[in-house]
């Protein structure tokens, strides 16, 4: 195990990856059906795929399996999720099914979950207030109640009210959207055939029941308006809001945002609801568990197989892949982990497109605010407003630290400057710190720090980011981080910047957009990622998208993957 000295002789510049191990045998010259992409949307397909005895093999063009939800040991000793970095949205039906706590899955429940230190002068030598926000609606409330008591009585029935809602809309996300053009346009057999699109639907409108009203509020309008009916002070405003644009690039007091709120609440650990964690290992332990799991059913794995195009038969039908060393492999059915700009304008032949859907795919919105920072630090960052001098984890370190989240001011101005092409000088900053929980991830007294910053744009100012931009960015953002924790700057080991255009570069996130597309309203259920295209097929026969891109959306839930691939089977029968 390597030592923080002798890391910080290695340098920034030195580099280590962990690579996940792929199958040793030969790619076959024809599968059943072939996935691009071994993300965990691509892995869960394949699984179920396996599972239903299609022989299937996945091809990821990386030397790591997982696509964002990876591992990668980026400094000697420290390992990170290098980008996606909770666990919470998995959907528990995939869980149970692949059996993945059998195949190595390990989470690491987080409470409390949320922490928001002020930078304030203590009064009478206390230390700056702080929210500490978790399982326990009682400390919550005495939290809450240092900022405002009125708060504190209503947070319980806030709660209840996200939880409701997120409830009733489970069904949907477990579903295909409902097949319009079947239903107005199809045959009667096809209408009747249909109809079962409805179901998850009508049930979702049976559970919300009076609550339909509220739902119809929360999923149009801004966040800040829904926060606004609930509570009155600063830091819960902001720390709450933070949920809203996560990831997205928008601001609490834009419409929609208030869906993004939901959706990071639809998720849970064991029985508790809306709850994070951390995976053992890093988020390359989900891929790998959900991998061991395809595996065992039969699904041939190979990593550093980049897929250069589709092939499409002379019926105008997916027929399988080429990759970029000219190797041909058939198949029935191709299934596409990879966002929907590099599936239908990079590795489909346009020709075998129609004019207007790739016009159509052209103006699918993939704009992303976000900048990931992983830090390796050789002791604990120790926060003015939560003491821990003796470099020992305090219940405070296992939170999403949310930092310059006093107010939801100072996120609306951060917002501001990145719409107008600078990064933001003063930038929301998610830090977790899962080594914390997770001893395998560092060296013995040293820690991996993961920052999810908002807001930086694609293009400084319209021109590419350079080094100097990317390091000046990371500066500040540790400027900031050094005003609520005082030497942590001189604890950085080493520190791994990536902006959009990195993240589109390295996992093939377009635009750098974690969700593989933007979460707005114009591009959600019925509209992901087309109006003309939610059922995971394309216009092409045989070629289905997997991933985020797809209903119901981004964070690791794997039900893109589900869907996509009972989809792929059930049109197989009538191939």
């Amino acid at each position: 195990m390597a030592t923080a000295a002798s890391c910080r002789k290695s340098g920034r510049a030195v580099k280590f990856l962990t690579r996940a191990c792929s199958t040793r045998a030969a790619v076959k010259a024809r599968y059943d059906t072939l996935v691009i992409g071994g993300g965990h949307n691509g892995l869960v397909a394949a699984a179920y795929l396996q599972k239903g005895g299609l022989k299937t093999a996945v091809l990821e063009r990386r030397h790591v399996l997982g696509g964002a939800a990876v591992s990668e040991e980026i400094f000697p000793g420290f390992h990170f999720s290098r980008c996606s970095y909770l666990l919470s949205l998995l959907r528990p039906h995939i869980y149970n099914d692949l059996e993945l706590k059998k195949h190595g899955l390990k989470v690491y429940a987080r409470d409390p979950h949320a922490f928001t230190p002020m930078l304030e002068e203590g009064v009478r030598g206390a230390p700056p207030r702080s929210l500490t926000l978790g399982s326990d609606l009682t400390k919550n409330q005495e939290e809450i109640s240092k900022f405002s008591q009125k708060d504190a009585r209503v947070y319980k029935d806030f709660v209840i009210y996200l939880e409701n809602l997120a409830d009733a809309i489970q069904p949907l996300l477990d579903a295909t959207p409902v097949n319009i053009p079947a239903l107005t346009t199809g045959s009667p057999w096809k209408r009747l055939a249909a109809t079962k699109t409805l179901l998850p639907v009508i049930k979702c409108g049976l559970t919300l029941g009076r609550n339909i009203p509220d739902f119809y509020n929360i999923v149009t309008a801004p966040a800040l308006k829904i926060l606004n009916q609930w509570f009155e002070s600063e830091p819960l405003r902001a720390t709450l809001a933070t949920d809203a644009v996560i990831g997205a690039m928008t601001s609490p007091s834009n419409p929609g945002s208030g869906y993004v709120l939901l959706h990071h609440v639809m998720g849970g650990l064991e029985d508790e609801k809306g709850a994070w964690g951390y995976v053992e290992g890093g988020m390359g332990g989900v891929s790998k568990a959900i991998a061991n799991a395809a595996s065992s059913y039969g699904v041939d794995i190979f990593t550093e197989k980049e897929v250069d195009q589709v092939l499409i038969d002379s019926n105008g039908a997916a027929k399988g892949v080429v990759l970029k060393d000219g190797t041909e492999i058939n198949s029935k059915v191709v299934l596409s982990n990879a966002t929907p700009y590099i599936t239908y304008k990079k590795l489909t032949p346009q020709s075998a497109l129609p004019p207007e859907f790739i016009k159509a795919v052209d103006q699918i919105d993939y704009t992303s605010p976000v900048t990931k920072i992983n830090v390796a630090l050789d002791k604990l960052p120790n926060f003015l407003a939560a003491p821990t001098p003796d470099n020992k984890p305090g219940p405070h370190h296992q939170c999403s630290i949310h930092l310059n989240c006093e107010s939801v001011d100072v996120l609306e101005t951060a917002y501001k400057e990145a719409l107008n092409g600078r990064p933001s000088s003063r930038p929301m900053l998610e830090m977790t710190i899962p080594s914390v929980l997770d001893h395998t991830l560092a060296p013995p007294g040293c820690h991996v720090v993961s920052l999810f910053t908002q807001y930086t744009p694609y293009y400084v100012e319209g021109r590419e980011w350079t080094d100097q931009d990317k390091e000046s960015f990371a500066d500040t953002a540790f400027e900031w981080i050094e005003q609520y924790a005082p030497g942590f700057k001189s604890s950085v080991v080493g520190r791994d910047i990536l902006t959009p255009p990195d993240l589109e570069r390295i996992f093939g996130l377009t635009g750098g957009n974690i969700f593989h597309a933007s979460m707005s309203l114009d591009q959600l259920y019925l509209a992901r990622p087309l109006p003309s295209l939610s059922d995971y097929r394309s216009p092409i026969k045989g070629l289905y998208l997997c991933g985020s891109g797809a209903h119901p959306g981004g964070g690791v839930m794997g039900s893109a993957g589900w869907n996509a691939a009972l989809t792929a089977m059930s049109d197989i029968k009538s191939f």
